[in-house]
């Protein structure tokens, strides 16, 4: 006899919502997390009087109440939304380039034009029609998914642009580079600079975030991993916090149960793992049970890029900085393809395009009255740091972070002198509290060779076994959210 009818393996969103709906639905149910706290990339943390978002920049699918969006559905469908409280944003973001440009996008469509046209008058029609194709590309990117048996005859413009990357798109339609480089900037959200990034995912950023807001929840990403979490225990389930999973077992091709890294073994005939596809199929199974196509599909695959993180607590309000937008991007130049994504690969962050938050201009009791955090960031991959001798370590973490402040200066020119708190994050520090491959925050790379259009849901020959998470879905809080719940989707299938 089973102990649980389901195991979830860690308390990141995915593993959260298909803990949740299969407790939801009667199923006795355990979580299992390394960590002392649910959430994963969902997750704040205190220092002194600030409560510092991890991860959030922008929740893309909710919608409003009068208009839900798929993720407003999925919360209101687990019983969570009347414990959240949401702040829509009013700025889809402001991109700076030192000496050339400053702009602030709206967050409607009209005005993204209207604004994008007075500062770029010769490309006017062409911005024009640029909006016409994210439109008309988003609709039938997200009606070809609907349909059971689709024919190319009925979806001309993803027929068209399906196979372009973001860079060909805008150099079809544009011919300033600061142009493209406002249009691109989303690209820091996906991991891939718009020379490597589908176009999709541009699209499906602008068609989300202009549709749909980009919104803030009151309290962080850990007040929606706390209500899930809760509704879930009153659903009688189970969870148990500093407990990591050494082992999943298996016989005979089916799931047994796990072991956790205390020794324990529990018995279930179904497993969700919200860890790693390469920490699920590689760390956790027996030699003998790792399925063959797992690892023929994942060793062609990359890991995406970790981060290099300032979180700092200042003591004034945001507009004494002169910040007036929650999203924004420091771009060194407008160049958006090859020396960008280079300079990913190395430790120095002086001349990186860098990504901040400053979540107190959408919602000003985010922190203390009189102040305001600030999230800096800007992708990494671990591998330079991985190679440094542990006695650089804090050297090189703190020359890093001296540059990303200066890069912050030029913007904001009195930012150091409010500095209050700060905290430094490298990708050896998202390797230790994700556990993810390298720290990194995107599971896979999204190259066209990996996009929906050409990777097949993949189901594990282990029966019981399911995934969850960045690593089986598109990155981001609503895909890996939607993910939990496509799992226990599946599970409840099978169970009838």
């Amino acid at each position: 006899m089973s102990d649980y009818d389901v195991i979830v393996i860690g308390a990141g969103n995915g593993g959260l919502t298909a803990a949740a709906m299969l407790a939801q639905n009667g199923l006795k149910v355990l979580i299992l997390e390394r960590h002392n706290i649910p959430g994963g990339s969902a997750t704040t943390f205190c220092r002194g009087r600030f409560e510092f978002e991890v991860a959030l920049h922008q929740l893309s699918g909710l919608g409003t109440a009068e208009q839900p969006g798929p993720l407003r559905s999925l919360l209101g469908k687990l019983k969570v939304l009347e414990d959240l409280s949401f702040v829509e944003m009013t700025d889809l973001y402001r991109v700076f380039i030192p000496g050339k440009l400053d702009l602030t996008l709206p967050t409607d469509r009209a005005g993204v034009i209207t604004t994008l046209q007075s500062r770029f008058p010769r490309e006017k029609e062409a911005i024009s029609k640029f909006f016409d194709l994210i439109y008309s590309y988003a609709i039938e990117l997200y009606s070809f998914f609907r349909e059971s048996n689709p024919s190319s005859g009925q979806f001309p413009t993803l027929k068209r642009y399906a196979f372009k990357n973001a860079k060909e798109v805008l150099d079809q339609f544009f011919t300033d580079p600061l142009l493209k480089a406002v249009l691109g900037s989303y690209w820091s959200f996906i991991g891939l600079t718009p020379d490597r990034l589908p176009f999709s995912y541009l699209a499906i950023c602008f068609f989300g975030y202009i549709e749909m807001k980009p919104c803030h929840i009151k309290g962080g990403s850990q007040s929606l991993s706390n209500a899930i979490l809760n509704r879930f225990l009153s659903w009688g389930g189970e969870a148990r916090f500093n407990c990591g999973v050494k082992k999943i077992m298996v016989e005979k091709g089916s799931v047994k149960g796990v072991v956790t890294e205390q020794g324990d073994e529990i018995k279930s005939k179904f497993v969700v793992s919200n860890a790693s596809k390469i920490s699920t199929f590689v760390e956790l199974l027996d030699p003998e049970y790792i399925p063959h196509e797992m690892l023929f599909d994942m060793r062609g695959r990359t890991t995406s890029p970790s981060g290099f993180c300032l979180y700092m607590g200042l003591d004034c309000e945001p507009g004494e900085l002169g910040i007036n937008a929650a999203t924004n991007f420091i771009l060194p130049d407008e160049d958006i393809s090859g020396k960008h994504f280079n300079g990913i690969k190395t430790l120095d962050t002086k001349n990186n395009a860098v990504a901040f938050s400053c979540y107190d201009v959408a919602d000003p009791e985010f922190s203390p009255p009189g102040t305001c955090q600030i999230s800096l960031v800007t992708l990494k991959y671990a591998e330079p740091w991985l190679r440094l001798p542990p006695t650089q370590y804090a050297r090189e973490k703190y020359r890093c972070a001296e540059a990303m402040i200066l890069q912050m200066e030029k913007i904001c020119p009195n930012v150091r002198a409010h500095i209050e708190e700060v905290e430094v994050a490298t990708p050896l520090t998202f390797m230790h509290y994700l556990g993810t491959p390298e720290g990194s925050v995107y599971g896979f790379e999204q190259y066209m060779k990996d996009t929906l259009f050409f990777q097949a849901p993949r189901i594990s020959s282990i029966n019981g076994l399911f995934m969850a998470g960045g690593w089986v879905a598109d990155c981001g809080f609503e895909p890996t959210l939607k993910s939990g719940t496509s799992a226990a989707g599946t599970i409840l299938r099978q169970l009838k």
